[in-house]
């Protein structure tokens, strides 16, 4: 019989592409019979990274599985706390019985602290403590001064005030995600030789106290004894933790980023890799993901692309009465959907 011990949660942040699906992978197909329940905070429409986790083996059916993993469509989660997260929670408390450990993916705009301080809610701290806030850091990023994506990209996120010497806002939120950090993960260190990866550490050991530690990975490959059970009860602490946010108000500028799906027929690997690619660097896009259904292949491409680095593997085989298509989500900022729509279409005709 368990205890009702207070059920662990491990909220894991970080921008784009830096890794955080790739890393609940991981800890999901070795959670060593552990039943653990997910919450993937998806920014787009289709709920890829939420079909990507179903595919993980826990222990459980595919059926069950559904079940254990709730997609937050509409947003980051310190915008939606309240509408979705939630009554997500309250279903989970009630079930905590039957479960070890709640994993949260962020979106990667959303503000860690927000949601940390919900924990002290009545109906959740009772039953409910963060067992750490996992921060992901795409170190390549880092080192190129980008922290999400190419120089040239962040360059248009930056406050167009050429008068003013501030930094981009996406420092400023890469500092809040650290502000909130229990463990900091660097990953994809083997994409950077030794004096950068000094480098990032020394940027990253710059926002942290030296109680947080931070551990290097290559796509999220850490034993699980690393990653839960440190037990940190973060709700506790998590106001004397300050951020730019904090100084600012509550106002986000999440506004300023896009998201939306385009549907394509059955197209070429290289042809789509090279359209896609030339996407990015015409438009302010800073990730595209998705899956692409490939001529003569019996099994679904999936692909996942920051800046124009894309990485790409055939994930599943077709259902058979699933309509063989192309479905992607694009992320940036000031978008122009039906240009981008347009281009894809007219380069894979």
């Amino acid at each position: 019989m368990k205890t009702h011990a207070k059920l662990p949660v491990t909220i894991v942040t970080g921008f784009l592409g830096s890794g955080k699906t790739t890393l609940l992978r991981h800890m999901l197909d070795n959670a060593e019979g552990r039943r653990i329940a997910v919450i993937v905070n998806e920014f787009g429409e289709l709920g890829i990274d939420g079909e990507i986790l179903q595919q993980c083996s826990i222990g459980c059916s595919e059926e069950e599985a559904r079940g254990r993993v709730y997609e937050l469509a509409n947003g980051c989660v310190c915008c939606t706390v309240q509408e979705e997260f939630f009554p997500v929670m309250r279903e989970l408390v009630a079930r905590r019985r039957d479960l070890d450990h709640i994993l949260i993916e962020t979106s990667g705009l959303a503000l860690p602290k927000p949601l940390v301080q919900a924990f002290n809610w009545p109906e959740i701290r009772n039953a409910c403590t963060v067992d750490a806030v996992i921060t992901v850091v795409d170190s390549p990023a880092v080192a190129a001064g980008t922290f999400a994506a190419h120089p040239e990209q962040v360059d248009a996120q930056r406050r167009l005030d050429p008068n003013l010497d501030h930094e981009s806002p996406l420092h400023e939120l890469f500092a809040d995600q650290l502000a909130s950090a229990d463990l900091v993960i660097l990953n994809k260190t083997d994409l950077l030789e030794y004096d950068a990866l000094q480098a990032v550490r020394t940027e990253v050991a710059e926002e942290l106290p030296e109680s947080v530690k931070v551990v290097e990975a290559q796509g999220g490959d850490l034993p699980l004894a690393v990653l839960l059970g440190l037990n940190s009860e973060t709700e506790l602490h998590i106001d004397s933790r300050k951020t730019h946010h904090d100084l600012e108000g509550d106002d986000h500028d999440h506004d300023e980023f896009d998201s939306f799906s385009v549907e394509l027929p059955e197209v070429e690997e290289l042809r789509l890799l090279q359209a896609l690619k030339q996407v990015v660097a015409r438009h302010r896009v800073l990730r595209i993901k998705g899956f692409a259904s490939v001529p003569g292949k019996p099994m679904r491409l999936q692909i996942q692309g920051v800046g124009t680095r894309f990485d790409k593997h055939y994930d599943r085989a077709w259902g058979a009465e699933e309509a063989h298509l192309t479905r992607l989500v694009v992320i940036g900022q000031a978008l122009d959907q039906e240009a981008i729509g347009a281009e894809l279409k007219a380069a894979l005709a």
